[in-house]
């Protein structure tokens, strides 16, 4: 199994997110902004956190337009696996391979702290080895999380189970509580909480890393 990495300017979580990876047993490549097509043989691009060009204009607005993710839209479009996290999330959105947009926090405040999140659905590649409603802690670290779409797009999300994780106490105002989305063909997931910074015992919890064998597993038996 291959997965890469992307990296942009202010990219913080990349090697968090490499990590992540590697722990469910992928080999990872990292895969600089500028380059402008993907590895070859990849399962899944990993979109990670951080600041990237300095969270100028809107959050991910100007990462959204950088060489390689040409090459991320034509992967998911053509049905590869993408996972992006906070700033990566944000960059999906700004992209259109996720609806909706991450906005500024309800109380204008950066959080980070560890977080509580319910499992909405399991019928995804990246769900799959939760049980359904489970409660799960990982961590999140924003300042524009705040997801919102208008109430069509919301009732398609529920309506079509594509709404992956929601949070148990509201952390930053975000729609229906939603933590995390899937796109329509559920190969690519968007999330503000950090599933990576949750894989090994060190890091004070392990829920993140079912995300990952979720992925491997999911890859396996395909």
């Amino acid at each position: 199994m291959k997965a890469g990495v992307l990296v942009f300017p202010g990219s913080n979580c990349d090697r968090d997110m490499a990590e992540g990876f590697r722990h469910a047993g992928f080999d990872v490549t990292m895969v600089w902004h500028k380059e402008t097509a993907l590895p070859d043989g990849l399962d899944i691009v990993g979109v990670p956190g951080g600041f990237s060009y300095g969270d100028y204009l809107r959050c991910g607005a100007i990462a959204a337009q950088s060489p390689i993710m040409g090459a991320v839209r034509s992967f998911a479009q053509s049905g590869g696996h993408v996972l992006g996290v906070c700033n990566g999330f944000q960059v999906l959105c700004e992209t259109r391979l996720l609806p909706g947009v991450l906005m500024r926090n309800a109380r204008l405040k950066f959080v980070c702290r560890p977080e509580a999140l319910t499992v909405t659905t399991t019928d995804s590649p990246y769900t799959n080895a939760f049980t359904s409603g489970a409660e799960v802690t990982f961590p999140i670290a924003h300042h524009d999380g705040n997801y919102q779409i208008d109430a069509d797009g919301l009732a398609a999300l529920q309506a079509e189970d594509r709404v992956a994780f929601t949070y148990r106490d509201n952390p930053n105002g975000s729609v229906a509580d939603i933590a995390g989305v899937l796109s329509a063909n559920r190969r690519v997931l968007g999330m503000m909480p950090h599933p990576e910074r949750a894989v090994e015992d060190l890091q004070g919890g392990i829920d993140g890393a079912q995300v990952f064998a979720s992925l491997a597993g999911a890859l396996v038996a395909a």
